[in-house]
């Protein structure tokens, strides 16, 4: 029966690499912050090593110096607008009325920007699972209102008896 009155209710949402450890910060949570933070930075650092190699073949290509200071400006942009993106996903859900043709075009942007989305996580995680506030926000919400809804019931409203017209 415990079982039954814990699945009532609303439940935690998981979140990527933690599950729902970070309710109660339980379950190893603290090692797999650091892990994604250790993970995100290696990630981000292994990145900038690809880029730099294909950086050094614009070189040897000699394009030069005006597409090279493009590229660069344009790995720059993206990925500033990719950590911005990203570190707001972790403060609020998207808003449902956005476009979705600007959704799916900025899609290559984060792509493009993928260090910037690294670093986030790499940021966010030094201070909480990524996206944790946001989710703790909401789910506290909701058991609140659960819980209220609960507490005002006062018993089977079938069994109440009708009071007649007189």
């Amino acid at each position: 029966m415990s079982d039954e009155h814990e699945a009532a209710g609303p439940q935690p949402e998981p979140i990527r690499f933690f599950g729902t450890t970070w309710v109660e910060h339980d379950g190893g949570y603290a090692l797999r912050r650091a892990g994604v933070a250790v993970g995100a930075l290696a990630a981000a650092a292994a990145g900038a090593f690809v880029l730099r190699f294909g950086y050094e073949g614009l070189a040897v290509a000699e394009v030069g110096n005006l597409v090279n200071m493009l590229v660069v400006v344009a790995f720059a942009v993206c990925s500033a607008l990719a950590f911005r993106r990203t570190w707001e996903g972790f403060q609020r859900r998207p808003d449902p009325a956005a476009d979705p043709a600007a959704e799916k075009s900025m899609r290559s942007i984060l792509m493009i920007g993928f260090i910037g989305s690294l670093l986030a996580y790499f940021f966010r995680a030094l201070r909480e699972a990524p996206g944790e506030r946001l989710h703790r926000e909401e789910y506290e919400e909701a058991r609140t209102r659960y819980d209220r809804r609960r507490t005002t019931r006062t018993g089977n409203p079938a069994a109440r008896k009708k009071k007649r017209k007189s």
